[in-house]
């Protein structure tokens, strides 16, 4: 045992040592460790999860190599060994350890979606997003003004140019509520280093609730194929300072046509029976 457990300490150790921080946080996404009050809690159920089952792997791993070398044949032994039918204990084991593994498991994410999922009462800034087919529409509903954006375009060598990148602004250290909807197919709205995703059903409102805590600019990106350019269905979020929100949202103000919401009046998906596409032909 002491030839296999040295080798298995030695590499784990070395292993760790040598771990830079992007993969001490499980290789998740750069600048995702403050950015939201839910980050955190994520952050720490994915790491956690793994250094269980990198546990369970390499006790897994040890009890192979050593079950091979220990009962391995030895030279001039003929025949076969003696076999065994039943060992309780260890068929015991493999069954409870497992279920509790699964159980708890479970538990840590059911009660770190709980805290997710849980909508505010009364939050700070509401934003409606509109999910189309490839771009995103902001509906600022505390303001009552809107951004529509167009499909993000490329340029010679097939990156996306910033300045068609829709931009989604949200106040920091502020309760927020976002309600996605889509006019088309579904879409999934997803905030890469918020560590949070859901997808836009057609005819269903879903909410995402989080405080932003950091200021700075976040990728976002449609995680749900979509159509012919669903890899260019991209936005950026800005997380500014209240000041420079308020700001922000004056710039549409001051001009007529983001006054106001937009909804469903361009969704293609209205006119799915007979008396509306007579009356859409009509006008």
């Amino acid at each position: 045992m002491k030839w296999v457990a040295a080798p298995v300490a030695l590499s784990a150790a070395l292993v760790l040592a040598g771990c830079t921080p992007e993969e001490q946080r499980g290789f998740l996404p750069e600048g995702s460790t403050n950015a939201t009050n839910h980050t955190e809690g994520i952050t720490g159920l994915w790491v956690t999860s793994w250094i269980v089952l990198l546990i369970v792997g390499v006790i897994t791993w040890a009890l192979i190599i050593w079950a091979t070398i220990a009962y391995r044949r030895r030279k001039g032994q003929t025949g076969l060994p003696v076999q065994l039918r039943y060992n309780m204990p260890i068929e015991t084991f493999f069954t409870v350890v497992p279920v509790l593994l699964v159980l708890g498991f479970f538990a840590f994410t059911a009660q770190e979606m709980a805290k997710i999922e849980a909508r505010y009462d009364n939050p700070d800034n509401v934003v409606e997003v509109y999910g189309k087919r490839w771009a995103w529409d902001f509906n600022y509903v505390s303001d009552d003004v809107h951004f529509q954006g167009v499909q993000v375009q490329t340029d010679e060598t097939g990156e996306a140019t910033e300045e068609t990148m829709p931009v989604l602004y949200l106040p920091v250290n502020q309760k927020t509520e976002i309600r996605l909807e889509t006019r088309d197919v579904i879409h999934s709205f997803w905030i890469v280093e918020f560590l949070y995703k859901k997808d836009m059903i057609p005819g269903q409102t879903n909410y995402m609730s989080f405080e932003p805590t950091e200021i700075g600019t976040y990728m976002g990106k449609c995680a749900e194929l979509c159509g012919e350019y669903h890899s260019m269905m991209l936005f950026q979020v800005e997380v500014v300072s209240q000041e420079d929100y308020d700001q922000y949202i004056d710039t549409l103000k001051a001009n007529p046509e983001n006054r106001g919401l937009v909804g469903d009046e361009y969704n293609p998906n209205q006119a799915s029976f007979p008396e509306d596409v007579a009356r859409a032909q009509n006008d």
